[in-house]
């Protein structure tokens, strides 16, 4: 265990608070030894705008980047950076980050502010070894070693590289890389009961998803008063899609089985649906019952604790809609959740199995002639296409359904969206109907 070392005190005597370096450090530490998420951690930290602004930028800087950091501070360090005692790794990396991108941060500041930190986290006698190697770094970096490869241009491990290479080819897949380590816009669907699109004139309308607009210049939407007023709600582009998908009309019974954290039983709601919410988290089914009374949407959304693989028979063929949202790898949201890459690849091999149980029970819901719409955050075939084939090989009264995408044309039942192709998360969405005889 790292020996304690005593909170720096203010003027009265009371802790004073942590820097935005030591805060991204004790981030990138839970990140590794909690599998915390990075996005989740900042959202619980309260700091001023700019040490928050800074931390934030130092999280998801490192994340994004930290096989290319460790490439290069591999080549100034005689023992392998990853092999260093907790937390010098991060120590390096916060500080590499700073000297490699942020202009705004002097080399000399960083290089202090590392070894300050180091010694802060009760690591006083690897100091120097933070000295030496990111003074040789900031001295270095104009004449660097080359890049090897895209894995560790982009900092994604190996196998993602080579998973998606197999789909879409070499050059794309660098493109799909890139996409994931830029800076995403926050998007939000238009409450378009209390709001329109030009309410927002400081927003960007999404290039072709209609009432979705992206938000730019970091902070919060939650303190934002059109947010307070019910005015959007926080959505991916490819997200807001799956409610259009489903056809939902005025009247119709929706089921959404698994449906944290809410935005497509909002947007089912909007569409005129009355919806059943469930998750299997009752902590998550208050935000959502939340969200649904800041929406002005609470008569039309109904929450309730359930396991989508758990048939329940008093909903079977009760519903128009069943939308599934299954729990999937993550790989198309890598640009929102950079630590996402870094996750055990092993634990992936289970999901189909998982994606499948709720698929399969959930269609006993949807009555003749309903929709049923299976959709994932991922890009991987054998938690898209793969699900729907074997749920439909063992279905015979469901088929796909095509269905059209604004802007986009036509698709004959399942789309796979690209954030390089597509300006959203990487997303899968499947229409099947049950048939009505």
């Amino acid at each position: 265990m790292p020996s304690a070392v005593k909170q720096p005190q203010s003027a009265r005597g009371m802790p004073s608070a942590k820097s935005a370096r030591d805060t991204a450090l004790d981030i990138l530490t839970a990140c590794r030894r909690q599998s915390a998420w990075a996005d989740a951690a900042l959202n619980a930290r309260v700091m001023p705008a700019t040490e928050a602004a800074l931390c934030a930028r130092l999280v998801y800087g490192v994340l994004q980047n930290r096989i290319l950091l460790d490439f290069y501070l591999n080549a100034f360090c005689k023992q392998k950076v990853s092999h260093l005692q907790e937390p010098l790794a991060d120590i390096l990396r916060i500080g590499a980050y700073q000297i490699l991108y942020l202009d705004r941060v002097p080399d000399r500041a960083a290089v202090n502010e590392a070894v300050t930190q180091s010694v802060r986290a009760g690591r006083k006698p690897a100091s120097g070894l933070v000295n030496a190697v990111l003074r040789r770094l900031s001295r270095e970096k104009a004449s660097l070693p080359a890049i090897p490869d895209a894995a560790t241009r982009y900092s994604h491990p190996y196998w993602i590289v080579e998973r998606v290479g197999a789909i879409l080819g070499p050059e794309e897949t660098e493109r799909f890389l890139s996409a994931n380590n830029q800076i995403p816009p926050i998007t939000v669907r238009v409450n378009t009961e209390r709001a329109t699109p030009e309410d927002f004139p400081e927003a960007a309308r999404h290039p072709w998803v209609p009432d979705c607009l992206e938000l730019t210049g970091g902070g919060s939407v939650t303190g934002l008063q059109a947010f307070r007023d019910g005015k959007f709600y926080v959505q991916d582009a490819a997200a807001q899609l799956v409610t259009r998908v489903a056809g939902i009309t005025r009247g119709q019974s929706v089921l959404d089985v698994c449906a944290a954290p809410g935005g497509k039983s909002f947007g089912a709601a909007l569409d005129g649906g009355a919806v059943l919410s469930c998750d299997v988290n009752a902590n998550k089914l208050q935000r959502i019952a939340d969200g649904a009374a800041r929406l002005g949407l609470a008569g039309r959304i109904r929450t309730e604790q359930a396991d989508g693989r758990e048939f329940r028979p008093e909903w079977e063929a009760k519903f128009d809609a069943v939308l599934v949202d299954a729990p999937c790898s993550g790989l198309g949201i890598i640009r929102k959740k950079p630590d996402i890459r870094y996750r055990d690849p092993a634990a992936l091999s289970e999901l189909p199995e998982l994606q499948y149980a709720i698929l399969r029970n959930a269609a006993r819901y949807v009555r003749p002639g309903g929709a049923l719409v299976y959709s994932t955050c991922t890009i991987l075939p054998e938690e898209n296409e793969a699900v729907t084939d074997r749920f439909l090989s063992g279905n015979p009264d469901f088929r796909r359904v095509s269905f059209t995408l604004p802007g986009r044309g036509d698709f004959p039942g399942q789309v796979t969206l690209w954030p390089q192709r597509d300006h959203t998360d990487g997303f899968y969405i499947c229409r099947m109907e049950r048939n009505t005889t």
